[in-house]
């Protein structure tokens, strides 16, 4: 039996409501609400599941395809497994056709790839592999926007190995009556698509566009369907570009790949630390090297802060590459804790190179920059710092200490300014292998005062 029921859907977030509504109580977007045809059918029969036991034999898994774009293969975990459903999304120009074309275009050479595109021509795909010089990859195109075509074409004869779908908003369903890039459009054919590539076994890649808010557009059960979510991020102004996990279900997740956007496509960084600084001085006032771990790797970027004082009534905060809500509780801390009163000075932050931070260790070399730039003293150039801050005022140890030193090592770095930790003391007294740095542990703030102080 079916019962019809109506009902209507936020179509930037998916929540959905009995009656039609001018704002989306989820996600607070204003005339987002559409109606949808919705059919309830009860459910009744069925099959009886072969249940198993958990401690059974394990089956193998298939080895990883790799396409030998080092940077690519690590974020993905090493490489694409069969019959998996990644969802890569970014800005738009930001290079995710051109990754995966690039990415296809090594694979086809030893296997069967496909790139559907639904916002583009197909002159104009291969005009894109003209300009990059893979042209000659025998990889198979088609642009089409229609959902029952593609998976007809898919289900006959040999499975494909890999699938691109570009992208996945413009996608259609001829049994829905919903527009292309709707909330119900982009569920059901994400969904048809997914289930395909796990009967036939095939990599399957859908395209994502990204809202204002920085979030895959459609509904949120996107990101749960499939099993890797990426997120391709870079400053227009800036020639890198940061390949980011979100969900592995076969890898680490917030591992990253560093490429850098030129003529010919984008090329994999394999040292960036060393890149991001390229173009630091040394002995400018305002900068502090912080060593970061992104996923499994650690990474070397410069903190560039400038203290100013200000003309208006409500000083202005800039902030690029970090948590501006962080920023606000790292000056309250530096107010309440060492009175230094910057709450009337304009203040600008920046994380050089395009590079976005999100981890709490690197509170302490903000505070640092910010101190340098108030004091007008420059940090040794040959020296690095983490760690993060509390609201007390104290410097917590974060993990992974002994690899960031290593890194800073390897670069050249002399110096680091680390938190006090009672378990890293000990192990560093069994570990020969330690980092050879000269290590100065800081355990409060009051500490960076001083310490600038007698500078």
């Amino acid at each position: 039996m079916v019962k019809n029921s109506p009902r209507y859907v936020c179509q930037d977030c998916g929540a959905s409501y009995v009656r039609w509504i001018g704002k989306c109580e989820s996600c607070g977007t204003w005339n987002s609400i559409a109606e949808e045809a919705h059919a309830i059918k009860e459910l009744d029969g069925g099959r009886n599941i072969n249940f198993v036991d958990l401690n059974g034999d394990l089956e193998t898994l298939p080895p990883r395809l790799l396409t030998n774009i080092t940077e690519f293969d690590r974020v993905c975990g090493g490489g694409l497994i069969s019959g998996s459903a990644i969802l890569i999304g970014g800005d738009p120009g930001i290079g995710k056709s051109t990754l995966l074309l690039q990415a296809l275009a090594t694979i086809s050479w030893q296997s069967n790839c496909i790139y559907i595109s639904g916002e583009e021509s197909i002159d104009q795909v291969r005009l894109r592999a003209r300009r990059l010089n893979m042209h000659d990859a025998p990889v198979q195109l088609a642009a089409t926007i229609i959902l029952r075509d593609i998976i007809a074409s898919l289900n006959h004869g040999k499975a494909p190995k890999v699938v691109v779908i570009d992208s996945i908003q413009t996608m259609y369903s001829d049994n829905l009556d919903s527009a292309p890039g709707s909330v119900s459009q982009v569920r059901n054919c994400a969904s048809e698509l997914i289930h395909l590539a796990k009967r036939r076994g095939f990599i399957l890649f859908l395209v994502g566009h990204i809202t204002k808010d920085g979030q895959i557009a459609g509904p949120r059960i996107l990101e749960h369907m499939v099993d890797t979510v990426l997120y391709f991020e870079g400053e227009r102004g800036h020639p890198f570009r940061i390949l980011r996990s979100v969900k592995n279900r076969f890898g680490a997740t917030d591992e990253i790949g560093v490429f850098e956007m030129d003529s010919i496509g984008l090329t994999g960084i394999t040292n960036p630390s060393a890149l991001f600084l390229a173009e630091r001085r040394g002995n400018v006032s305002g900068s502090c090297v912080f060593a970061g771990i992104e996923g499994t790797r650690p990474m070397l970027v410069e903190i560039q802060a400038l203290v100013v004082s200000s003309a208006l009534g409500t000083p202005r905060r800039a902030v690029i590459g970090w948590d501006g809500g962080r920023l606000s509780m790292l000056l309250a801390v530096l107010d309440a804790r060492c009175n230094l009163a910057l709450s009337r000075n304009d203040i600008y932050l920046n994380v050089a190179g395009g590079l976005r931070i999100s981890e709490p260790a690197a509170d302490l070399a903000v505070a640092i920059a910010l101190l340098s730039s108030v004091n007008d003293i420059p940090v040794n150039a040959d020296t690095v710092t983490f760690g993060e801050i509390g609201l007390p005022g104290e410097i917590r140890a974060v993990n992974q200490m002994n690899v960031r030193l290593k890194e800073a090592t390897k670069l050249g770095f002399t110096k680091a300014l680390i938190p006090v930790s009672r378990k890293q003391i000990i192990q560093d007294q069994n570990d020969h292998d330690r980092p050879s740095i000269d290590i100065h542990h800081i355990g409060h703030v009051h500490d960076l005062i001083s310490l600038f102080r007698h500078s």
